[in-house]
């Protein structure tokens, strides 16, 4: 296919074209042109337009049946999205009077392409020889003042090297250290919308790993370098930061082989992975935040005990105050503050199990109770840590029995999440009536009571409950 061809075939230039027919001043620019060239499916789609931003994108909504929103009031930038969300088309005022002077400002050369709408087949305008830079697989700065002039480009380079497995070029790399101190100045919003796309990438270890190379790991998550040097106990063989970076290699490695971790209910898992969240990612994209996030609270708790040990007491709890102060940051929605808070302090939950063996019916619900919606989750999240600490005095037979653990567990909280969480057969008003009790956080306690007894097997009708209830209430 040739590189017309190619975005001739996307969804998002196919509504473009329809919709400005007859247009002028309009250009496709940036990652379209470059996926395009590189022989990539095309997706969303830039454009750069002399002005009227939210009249074209106003008349692609049309055509798409999407909604149309401003996206940036600096950059002059509104979104489109096509109806089922599945493409996005966003529409920027050229900086500058012409293309040229657009292209010019931008951040990276094979970023500086564009196509005029209307001359899809013509070669690519490339002043900044772009082209051959995405031939030889280098990421170049535009200019020297490219990061001064946008210091969360630090972050996009970083992302984009890591997703296009490029070189930044030795050049370009003193000039985003320059600025790398700068790069967490940016709103919030942009830095998470670059920290969500190399994430949820292709190769996100890679990415973090150019962002400390760059200098600005310690500008954009601050938490995340205060794990450096964090010494462990001799169950770890690296320092947090090191078993941070494992235990999301270990998420992904999961991710990979589900069959392996989850055995016969894993396209269950998967499915429930590829589901949306909040803030445009999925589950799946949310639990790699997790892993990253999970041991934010033990710089802090660190503590040697009087016989020498490390201990990191309460590091769980902590780190979820941490998480929700980074997720305020970042501007996060409440949905995925709650899934990161979760996961962070219940990521204990499974291997405190494991020493419980073989575990109570009782036990279990106990866990899916506190952890639900995320329970699935926040199991696969334990089974990467635990996947991930392999220290000298580490027993060859821990991942053996917290593999055990994890699949009971995984059973019950994928028939929780698909018939919901046990119901008492008597509700609360019948239950305080017959009782005699008046209506309050007494009953709440005994239908918790009965549905941990349903759960187990121990109830099944009305009158074992109310039975059950009267026993419990005696004994309080």
């Amino acid at each position: 296919m040739t590189l017309a061809s190619r975005l001739e075939a996307s969804p998002a230039v196919q509504a473009i074209t329809a919709a400005l027919v007859g247009a002028e001043g309009i250009w496709l620019v940036g990652g379209a042109v470059r996926e395009a060239a590189r022989g990539r499916e095309v997706t969303d789609v830039d454009l750069a337009v002399a002005k009227d931003e939210a009249g074209v994108g106003a008349r692609i909504a049309e055509t798409t049946g999407g909604p149309a929103f401003p996206l940036s009031e600096q950059f002059g930038t509104w979104r489109v999205l096509a109806g089922d969300r599945s493409w996005g088309v966003d529409v920027t005022r050229l900086r500058g009077d012409h293309i040229e002077d657009d292209l010019a400002m931008r951040d990276f050369t094979v970023n500086a392409l564009a196509l005029p709408i209307d001359g899809l087949d013509r070669p690519p305008l490339d002043p900044c020889d772009g082209l051959p830079d995405l031939e030889a697989g280098v990421l170049r700065a535009v200019s020297e003042r490219s990061f001064a002039d946008d210091p969360l480009r630090v972050l996009r380079g970083a992302r984009i090297a890591a997703a296009l497995g490029f070189e930044i070029d030795p050049d370009t790399v003193p000039l985003a250290r320059r600025e790398a101190v700068r790069a967490g100045e940016s709103a919030g919003e942009r830095q998470f919308a670059e920290l969500r796309s190399m994430i949820t990438g292709p190769a996100p270890l890679r990415g973090l790993r150019l962002l400390d190379d760059l200098g600005a790991t310690a500008a954009v998550l601050p938490e995340l370098e205060a794990l450096r040097g964090v010494e462990q106990n001799p169950y770890h063989h690296l320092d947090v930061h090191g078993h941070t970076m494992e235990v999301l290699e270990r998420t992904l490695e999961v991710e990979r082989d589900l069959p392996t971790y989850v055995g016969e209910r894993a396209a269950e898992v998967e499915e429930l992975l590829d589901e949306p969240l909040a803030d445009e990612l999925t589950r799946g994209g949310a639990l790699r935040f997790g892993a990253l996030f999970h041991d934010l609270g033990k710089p802090s708790t660190r503590n040697v005990a009087e016989d020498g040990r490390v201990l990191f007491l309460g590091h769980d709890q902590e780190g979820a105050r941490i998480v929700h102060g980074v997720c305020g940051r970042f501007g996060v929605s409440r949905a995925l503050t709650r899934f990161l808070e979760a996961t962070c302090r219940y990521h204990l939950g499974i291997g405190f199990m494991v020493h419980e063996r073989p575990l109570s019916r009782r036990r279990v619900f106990d866990f899916l109770r506190i952890t639900a919606p995320f329970a699935v989750e926040i199991t696969l999240l334990t089974v990467a840590d635990r996947l991930a600490t392999h220290g000298e005095r580490t027993k060859p037979t821990a991942i053996e029995a917290h593999l055990e653990v994890a699949h009971q567990v995984l059973d019950d909280a994928l028939e929780w999440r698909r018939d919901g969480p046990p119901r008492s057969p008597i509700r609360g008003d019948e239950l305080a009536s017959e009782l005699g009790i008046e209506p309050g956080p007494e009953i709440g306690r005994l239908l918790s009571e009965i549905e941990a007894a349903v759960f187990a097997g121990e109830v099944e009708s009305r009158d074992e409950a109310l039975e059950l209830a009267r026993r419990f209430s005696q004994s309080r």
